[in-house]
This record gives C-alpha cells, sequence and structure tokens, in this order.
C-alpha cells in the first residue's frame, strides 16, 4: 500500500440508491464539493450510482448530476454496493448512502488514513439531522459499539478495492447488518495484514432521520424485536427488513 500522499490514487465513490429520488441530487452535489480535498492531493476520482431497481427518477438525478450510473435489479443494498464496487475502476472503494452528507473534514481526514498506508479499510461515527433525544442516545450507543469493535456504518464505509475483492464483498446474503459482517471479515483480514480497520470520530457523518418520520416507534421496536427473537435470521428475509425496502420515502 502507498505511503506517499502524492503518490497518484484514484478513489470511486459508490452510492446505492432505491427510490431516492427526493435526496440524491444534495447528497451528489455535498459529496462533490467534500471530494475536492482528493484533488488537492492530486489524486483522481469518479462517481458511480447504482439505481437499485428504483421506481422513480433516481438514475435521472444521478444522470444529471454528471454520476455514472449501473444498475443491479435485485432489491438489496448489499448487491447494489458490490454492483457498484465491480465498475469501479479505483484502488479505493467510498460508499456513502444516498441520504448520507460527507463533510470535506471526513473526506480529509479519510484521505489522512488512506495515505498513511496503515488501514486497509475504515468508517465514520454518525450524527442524525436533526435534535431527536432518544434516537440520539442510540446513535451514540451505537457511535461507541462501532469505535470499539472497528464495526463500520453502512452509511460511510472506505476500503482498499483489492482487499474488498478478495473478501467477495458484501454478502448477498443479509438485507440488513451487511456492513457489520463485512466489518469482521475486514478486521480478520486487517490482522492477517498486519494493517487496521479504522473509525473516524473527529468529524462525523450526518446522516438523515426520516426513518424516524416514516416509522412509527412501535415499527422499530417490533423489528428489534423479531430481529432478537429470530436470532439474525430476520436479516436474511427481505419482508422481514421492510423499513429498508418498503419503498416508503
Amino acid at each position: 500500500m502507498q505511503k506517499n500522499a502524492r503518490v497518484a490514487l484514484k478513489i470511486s465513490i459508490v452510492v446505492p440508491a432505491f427510490n431516492e429520488e427526493r435526496l440524491l441530487g444534495g447528497t451528489l452535489e455535498q459529496i462533490r464539493r467534500a471530494a475536492g480535498v482528493f484533488a488537492v492531493r492530486q489524486w483522481e476520482t469518479e462517481l458511480i450510482v447504482c439505481d437499485n431497481n428504483s421506481t422513480d427518477g433516481t438514475a435521472a438525478v444521478a444522470r444529471a448530476c454528471g454520476a455514472r450510473v449501473v444498475f443491479e435489479p435485485v432489491n438489496q443494498i448489499g448487491r447494489a454496493r458490490n454492483c457498484g464496487a465491480a465498475a469501479a475502476t479505483g484502488q479505493w472503494l467510498v460508499f456513502v448512502d444516498a441520504d448520507s452528507h460527507p463533510s470535506a473534514a471526513l473526506f480529509e481526514a479519510m484521505a489522512g488514513e488512506i495515505a498513511s498506508g496503515c488501514c486497509v479499510a475504515g468508517g465514520s461515527t454518525v450524527k442524525l439531522e436533526g435534535n431527536h433525544r432518544v434516537a440520539g442516545l442510540v446513535t451514540g450507543l451505537w457511535n461507541g459499539l462501532s469505535r470499539w469493535k472497528k464495526w463500520v456504518a453502512g452509511s460511510l464505509l472506505f476500503c482498499e478495492a483489492s482487499a474488498f475483492r478478495e473478501l467477495g464483498g458484501f454478502s448477498n446474503e443479509l438485507f440488513a447488518t451487511e456492513e457489520i459482517e463485512l466489518s469482521q471479515r475486514l478486521n480478520h483480514l486487517a490482522r492477517r495484514r498486519g494493517s487496521r480497520v479504522v473509525i473516524l470520530h473527529r468529524h462525523p457523518l450526518l446522516t438523515s432521520s426520516r426513518k424516524l418520520k416514516l416509522y412509527s416507534p412501535g415499527e422499530h421496536l417490533w423489528f428489534l424485536a423479531r430481529s432478537v427473537w429470530g436470532r439474525g435470521r430476520t436479516f436474511k428475509n427481505a419482508a422481514d427488513c421492510a423499513i429498508w425496502y418498503d419503498g416508503r420515502r
């Protein structure tokens, strides 16, 4: 892995998108602004949107914003990310969810880790938009667990492309928690390589709180209860993960 920040690199930014017509344009605009830090280092970037079988104008919005659009017919976020990664040509992959806004400071911290040559993958703590006391507490607990276990939130994951492909990418069996499962494999790989997985925390990723508005507390608790009772089997069934796949936006 290269340790010189001025060595030419290409960063492939992949955005999976299912019916994201409303939020995608703002996300892509913010990604382009933040990605200016890569240009300062003379790194090339490409922006890829995977249209995950959307029924709205997601693909048209992506093209209007100058992104390359690829299509994944199976509505599953892991497959969508894998499809985007398959089209990517960069040495590093950066996955950003369509409802999340990375800052230039966050991308600069990421670039520093990439340039150091000491990490194989990483992510960021997250911050929900708005002021939500209970959700903020849950997010804080997740951030602590993420930093402790080196589990990367799916809303922002960066990874050396060769490592991602060596591991086979995201699991095609999981409709949720696929980022945790991949994080576990990345941590094993990092230990074998004498490298590490990092969780950036000084500039948290701002992500949408729309699920709090679209789904009631009862719906969230019911999903959690079924997940605990089913010992993870829920995550392998798209119908059981409707919060991500029912198209409510």
